[in-house]
């Protein structure tokens, strides 16, 4: 067995020289600086302390390096997974407490499991199940809640954390006597520098230079004093080995947020893993392998207190700006990280919490996409249907409840559509051998004695009904002067034993009616169910052709192309 294929990296290791460096480099130290605050605010959306996102930052973007097959991704904690875990630990235990803290670090190992499962058995094609309008309307969603969950550090107020947009709205109200003005002055302010510096300068960490502003400001002030929330004391030293909380009672109660939240990290990373692949030509990102590199992450991660993490497209894309050329660039950046948790921790003790809520609200920005949904509502009204139903539940009900409705509600749909599929009738076009729908091409003309009909989809139970009713229907309309019937097949890939059945019988009427049936197009699995269901037998073997060409010259008594016609017949 080759060890490249078990550890990715070794395969940059080998050549790594120093020109890769002279990228690694600057690309670690930047992404290692901005991970810093945005570690800790996203721990403090998930419900922890603040050093837990340094934690997250630290141990996953180590063992990702090691065994990921995409070379830009920075793995980490994120906003919306870190509000998955404090919407589905909010109802387990209560936030910041040791219990709490517990559960978070055993829903890493959970998701980390679910998502080293799926890579061993490549099931990497189930986050195919969450459509482009679901996460679309999930993730706008999941922006307004968390920042709007920021408004409490922003005003200074006390308000309850809610996944509910009415239940945080209504409790902001309740409180908005607490206003606290330099609170939001010190809030605002981050705001407005990180978006200048955004524009004016978009290499400068800005979030790094909010957060030391926000140190300098409230310790040579003392404004903690009053009334500004500070992070407070943050542990020194590196996360210590503990184990997940692995009681029946815990798993149980996490293994729906866990499920979902495997499959919703995945999502995020591949997506932007492939982004990434784009750009570069010199590796393939690898969906199975990338599902193993995330699950062993969070799996290893969990036993060195991390809560549940995966690729962040905004580290991801300055990551690979500043000049990432392989997984060494997330060394550095993990390097980073240590040293701040073994040495400069004490120096966040006067980080105010607004400077964070401010990081968290600019950053969830890039979630909120408004431009998808005006797309569909151009285009795909039944999707643009689909997203807002995502969007309002998920900020009505609930987080997890959003995604899983919407997921269920998308292949609804997706049943629905199959169980009618586009079916046309062809015509011909003059003095061409061109078959096309009579509906869309009016040079296309039918024949009085020969109904052509294609179906545009596999043909199973659920649309059997539909394809043997619209079929009877069109020969009805053809009367007594049809005789010929030719089913082209180009578009089925799958006929199932109940469609099979249905087909059977339906010819077998058809043929006794004295219409003569011809298939034509059927690729080869298509034609080995019709051989195993009798239908061959019962059309004929030499009923089958190449094209609707061949079949209608064969029935005039023309001249076609009888090399190819046989065969077909000799693999039927």
């Amino acid at each position: 067995m080759d060890l490249k294929n078990i550890i990715p990296s070794l395969k940059w290791m080998k050549t790594y020289n120093i020109k890769q460096l002279r990228g690694d480099l600057p690309a670690g130290l930047t992404v290692g600086v901005i991970l810093i605050p945005q570690g800790m605010a996203y721990a403090m959306i998930a419900g922890l302390p603040a050093v837990y996102g340094l934690y997250a930052a630290l141990i996953p973007q180590v063992i990702y390096a090691l065994l990921g097959t995409s070379r830009q991704l920075s793995v980490g904690p994120v906003a919306m997974d870190s509000l998955l875990v404090a919407s589905g630990l909010s109802v387990l235990a209560i936030a910041g407490s040791e219990s709490y803290i517990l559960l978070a670090v055993t829903l890493a190992f959970l998701v980390g499991l679910f998502q080293l499962i799926m890579g061993v058995f490549r099931l990497g094609f189930l986050v195919n199940f969450l459509s482009k309008p679901v996460i679309s309307g999930f993730t706008s969603a999941a922006a307004v809640i968390i920042a709007l969950n920021q408004l409490k550090h922003l005003f200074g107020i006390n308000v309850p954390r809610s996944n509910q947009i009415h239940q945080l709205i209504y409790n902001a109200f309740q409180h908005v006597s607490e206003f606290h003005a330099t609170t939001f002055v010190m809030g605002l302010a981050g705001i407005v520098i990180i978006v200048v510096l955004k524009k004016i300068a978009p290499k400068i960490p800005s979030p790094l230079i909010v957060v030391i502003l926000g140190i300098l400001f409230t310790s040579s002030f003392n404004l903690e004093l009053s009334g500004v929330q500070v992070v407070g004391e943050i542990s020194k030293g590196l996360p210590s080995l503990q184990f997940p909380d692995f009681s029946s009672d815990a798993i149980t109660g996490l293994l729906p947020i866990a499920l979902t939240l495997s499959l919703i990290a995945f999502m995020e990373a591949i997506s932007v893993a492939k982004a990434m692949e784009q750009k570069h030509t010199y590796y393939k990102v690898n969906t199975n392998k990338e599902l193993i590199a995330l699950g062993t992450s969070n799996l290893i991660g969990s036993f060195f207190q991390s809560y549940p993490t995966t690729g962040g497209l905004s580290r991801t894309a300055v990551n690979n700006d500043a000049g990432a050329k392989t997984g060494m660039a997330s060394l550095i950046s993990a390097l980073v990280v240590g040293l701040t948790l073994l040495f400069l921790t004490p120096l966040f003790y006067y980080l105010p919490n607004a400077a964070l809520a401010s990081i968290i609200m600019i950053s969830v920005l890039s979630l909120f996409d408004y431009k998808y949904p005006i797309r569909l509502w151009k285009n795909r009204k039944d999707e643009f249907v689909l997203l807002l139903f995502t969007f309002v539940l998920t900020l009505t009900i609930g987080i997890t409840e959003g995604i899983v409705l919407g997921v269920i509600l998308s292949l609804l749909i997706l049943v629905y559509r199959t169980t009618k599929p586009h079916m046309a009738v062809l015509g011909k076009f003059p003095d061409q051998n061109l078959y096309k729908n009579i509906e869309r091409f009016e040079e296309a003309k039918q024949r009085s004695d020969v109904l052509i009909i294609r179906f545009d989809a596999q043909l199973y139970f659920a649309n059997a009904s539909f394809f043997k009713e619209n079929l009877l229907n069109e020969i009805r309309k053809k009367g007594t002067d049809l005789k010929l019937l030719v089913l082209s097949a180009e578009a089925v890939n799958y006929i199932d034993s109940s469609a099979a059945n249905m087909l059977r019988i339906t010819c077998s009427k058809i043929i006794d009616s004295g219409i003569e049936i011809k298939v034509t197009n059927a690729i080869g699995p298509v034609r080995d169910i019709f051989k195993k269901s009798d239908i061959t037998e019962l059309i004929g073997s030499t009923n089958f052709y190449l094209s609707v060409h061949d079949a209608i010259n064969d029935h005039d008594g023309k001249t076609f192309d009888k090399q190819h016609h046989i065969v077909l017949q000799n693999n039927l």
